[in-house]
């Protein structure tokens, strides 16, 4: 009797590929909801942190924390830890919403001890050189999350701060809730006037007129006043 070969699959992809599809048809409830359920289902950061735009990332920052001689840096969103991969800080702190991303980091990273994470309700006051929010602002669809998170990025620097996000106020289509695009710029005008912004940098790889390729974010970097250097 011949024997029938059976075909092996790869559960875990086949669930992630279940999960995925559920999520996608899942009504969009809130931004904490939402990032958690993506990277317990096996999803990532997005293509902002990977390839050419996080190699993009990593050029400026890389080199303006050796200009400045930065010590310390606090990242508000730090996601998978992809675009943590690039970067040469000498002491990092990495906060998320997810508790799935900062298990994910903190494997990860787990022979690295100049790094930790912790989730955002476990921040308690820290403080850094530098503060970091990296592909994080349009993602803030509810305006308390919004301005609770710009507050306690800037409330974390004693020294400088570095956005990289859209700066326009523009909800897309399709995005299933989770992206919201913010003048941010504006809020840090009105609410937070002990900062100026000292550069403006164009992304290298804007966005193609189908979306797919390219950012339409910018870097946006951020001195405290009467700071000396």
């Amino acid at each position: 009797m011949r024997k029938t070969k059976v075909k092996k699959y790869d559960l875990k992809k086949i669930r992630n590929k279940l999960a995925g599809i559920f999520r996608s048809s899942k009504e969009f409830v809130d931004s904490a909801s939402y990032w958690e359920e993506r990277y317990r289902s096996g999803g990532g950061s997005g293509r902002g942190s990977y390839n050419e735009l996080a190699e993009f990332k990593a050029r400026i920052i890389n080199k303006f924390i050796k200009e400045h001689a930065i010590g310390d840096v606090i990242e508000h969103g730090c996601g998978d830890g992809n675009q943590l991969g690039y970067m040469k800080y000498s002491s990092y702190l990495g906060f998320d919403i997810s508790t799935e991303a900062i298990a994910i980091c903190r494997n990860k990273f787990k022979s690295d001890p100049t790094k930790s994470f912790a989730t955002n309700s476990e921040y308690a006051g820290e403080k850094a050189e530098l503060s970091l929010s990296l592909d994080v602002i349009y993602h803030l669809v509810e305006d308390e999350v919004f301005e609770s998170y710009m507050d306690r990025l800037f409330s974390s620097s004693n020294s400088y701060v570095i956005i990289y996000s859209s700066n326009f106020d523009d909800t897309p289509s399709g995005k299933q809730g989770h992206v919201r695009n913010r003048k941010f710029t504006d809020y840090v005008k009105r609410k937070l006037p002990d900062w100026e912004m000292i550069e403006h940098i164009p992304n290298e790889y804007p966005p193609s007129e189908d979306g797919k390729v390219g950012s339409s974010a910018d870097f946006f970097i951020y001195r405290r006043k009467n700071q000396t250097n």
